[in-house]
């Protein structure tokens, strides 16, 4: 019998790729979280041109990277606890380009 899959270790890490700069990313995660309701909260900790690191209650830490990516930037975040929060926030992003696929060319 296979043993269960932990579904909470697999949303740990999210990522998106959106159409804003990653300035523009870091400055919406800190009034994103900054304005959640009492547990649900985390204010900056950390931060560097290219990532942030929040706290909120009890501790729990929010860490979002940013790199260019193609069709935008791509955007990293992980959390042990605020899973749908940082989900909200991803889903809160304008998506980056699409970019199609390179075809294989035939001779």
């Amino acid at each position: 019998m296979a043993a269960p899959t932990n579904s909470q270790r697999a949303r740990t890490v999210q990522e998106m790729v959106t159409s804003v700069s990653p300035a523009q990313v870091l400055n919406e995660a800190k009034s994103f979280f900054s304005r959640q309701n009492g547990v649900y909260s985390a204010f900056v900790e950390q931060e560097g041109p290219s990532y942030i690191a929040l706290r909120g209650q009890g501790g729990e830490e929010i860490v979002i990277g940013t790199a260019p990516g193609d069709g935008g930037t791509r955007v990293t975040a992980s959390t042990y606890l605020f899973d749908q929060q940082i989900a909200r926030f991803l889903s809160s992003l304008p998506p980056g380009k699409s970019v199609p696929t390179p075809q294989p060319t035939t001779a």
